[in-house]
C-alpha cells in the first residue's frame, strides 16, 4: 500500500511559524491584542478561522512587504531530499497549512517543487490591508481554516496510508482521521494527553527514515513519549 505524507507547513516544513512572525511584524504596537486574541485561541474559545480573521485586522502589510518577509525565512534542509525519495518510491506528498498562501507557494517554488500539491488559507491584499479567504474550510466546521481532516480522508479514499506530519494544535484534527500520525511540539503533547498513537520526530531526516522502514512486513515503530518543540499555525 502506498503512503501519503500530509505535512504541516509552519514550525514544520519551516523550522519556524512564518505566519505568526508576519502577523507580529505587521502588527507592531498591537502586542495586548494580538496575545488576547491567542489566548482566546490556547484556551479554546476561538477557532483557527476566527484568529486568523481577527489577527489580519491587526496588520498592515503590502503584498510585496509580505513576500519579501516571507523569503527572510528557510526551509528544513532534510525537506527536500525526503520529497524527492517519496515520490521516487511512488508515495504521495501534500503540504497542508493554516498558514498563508503567499509564502507557502512561493518557498515550494524556491524549493523546486511548483507542482507538489498543497493548501492553505489565502492572503487578499489591498494595498496594505490583509483579508484571509478560506477555500478550504469545511462548511461543517466553524473552526478550522483549512480543513487537514478532508484531506487525509481524500488520500484515504484513494487507498493511500495516510500519514499527518505536524507540530502545532492545528494538526489535531487531521491526526484524529490519519492512519499514523508524526508529531513534535505542541501536538505531539496532545497526543500524549490524549493517549493518541504516534511517532515523535524532529526534522524531515527522521520523517524520511519513518519513510524507509514502511512496507507490508514491517510493523510501525511503537509509539514515543518524547518531547519536543512547540508550534502554532501550522
Amino acid at each position: 500500500m502506498p503512503f501519503a505524507y500530509l505535512c504541516d507547513f509552519d514550525g514544520t516544513i519551516s523550522p519556524e511559524d512564518i505566519g505568526a512572525a508576519f502577523v507580529r511584524k505587521f502588527s507592531a504596537g498591537r502586542d495586548d491584542d494580538r496575545e488576547r486574541l491567542l489566548g482566546e485561541w490556547f484556551a479554546g474559545g476561538l477557532g483557527h478561522r476566527e484568529l486568523t480573521r481577527r489577527e489580519c485586522e491587526l496588520v498592515t502589510a503590502t503584498e510585496e512587504e509580505a513576500l519579501e518577509f516571507g523569503r527572510t525565512f528557510r526551509l528544513d534542509p532534510h525537506f527536500a531530499p525526503f520529497v524527492r525519495e517519496a515520490l521516487g518510491r511512488g508515495d504521495s506528498v501534500m503540504v497542508v497549512s493554516e498558514g498563508f498562501d503567499f509564502y507557502v507557494r512561493d518557498h515550494l517554488q524556491r524549493a523546486g517543487f511548483p507542482d507538489l500539491p498543497w493548501a492553505s488559507n489565502r492572503a487578499v491584499f489591498a494595498g496594505d490591508r490583509v483579508t484571509p479567504e478560506h477555500p478550504f474550510a469545511d462548511p461543517a466546521c466553524e473552526s478550522c481554516g483549512n480543513c487537514k481532516a478532508q484531506h487525509v480522508r481524500r488520500y484515504r479514499g484513494r487507498g493511500f496510508h495516510t500519514v499527518i506530519v505536524g507540530d502545532g494544535l492545528s494538526d489535531r484534527c487531521g491526526a484524529r482521521a490519519a492512519d499514523t500520525v508524526l508529531a513534535k511540539g505542541d501536538l505531539l503533547r496532545w497526543c500524549e494527553r490524549e493517549s493518541m498513537p504516534h511517532v515523535p520526530f524532529d526534522t524531515f531526516a527522521d520523517v524520511a527514515e519513518f519513510a524507509r522502514r514502511q512496507d507490508l512486513s514491517a510493523p510501525l515503530p511503537r509509539p514515543s513519549r518524547t518531547a519536543s518543540r512547540a508550534g502554532r499555525r501550522g
